[in-house]
């Protein structure tokens, strides 16, 4: 069954962004050195520090870039439904387009939030249990992106090419 797609998931690209970039502002030193401090007799390298300061900002912008398209895209896919729905009547097709388009959106969302918790993971604190940790959320968020895929394509994978 072919579906009409909306292009929410542009929307929400194109708005999140801008967002991301505007809520993020000039960026401040670590904050694990303001707080704690240097011990005694040590001297944190300028340079580890701004790397560790610019890494954590990445994180959390591409945290924010996530969320964004999750919450711009379902809105816009909720308010091009309940336009089309208004003008025409309820119709299965646009129900299906909707489901559809806001699947894609949360897809695109949910990649956003796997890339910074790999690179949380891999570059700011490589710890035993932050792997474990991120093992957890990737299996949980893969298997939902399957679910997900599945749902808005109405088929399995492996039986896409015998329709």
């Amino acid at each position: 069954m072919k579906t009409h797609s909306f292009p929410s998931f542009r929307i929400a690209l194109a708005f999140g962004l801008p967002c991301l970039f505007m809520l993020l502002g000039p960026q401040p030193a670590s904050a694990q050195f303001q707080q704690e401090g240097p011990s005694a007799g040590q001297n944190p390298d300028a340079f580890a520090v701004l790397i560790d300061s610019g890494l954590q900002w990445a994180v959390r912008g591409i945290e924010v870039a996530g969320i964004a398209v999750i919450v711009v895209g379902a809105l816009t896919c909720s308010v091009i439904y309940a336009y089309r729905t208004l003008r025409s009547g309820p119709k299965e097709v646009e129900y299906h387009g909707f489901r559809a388009s806001l699947g894609r959106t949360i897809l695109l969302g949910l990649e956003f939030l796997v890339a910074a918790d790999i690179i949380n993971t891999v570059a700011i604190d490589p710890t035993l249990e932050s792997v474990a940790v991120l093992a957890a959320v990737v299996a949980v968020r893969t298997f939902l992106s399957f679910a997900l895929e599945v749902e808005i394509e109405g088929t399995w994978p492996w039986n896409r090419n015998r329709s």
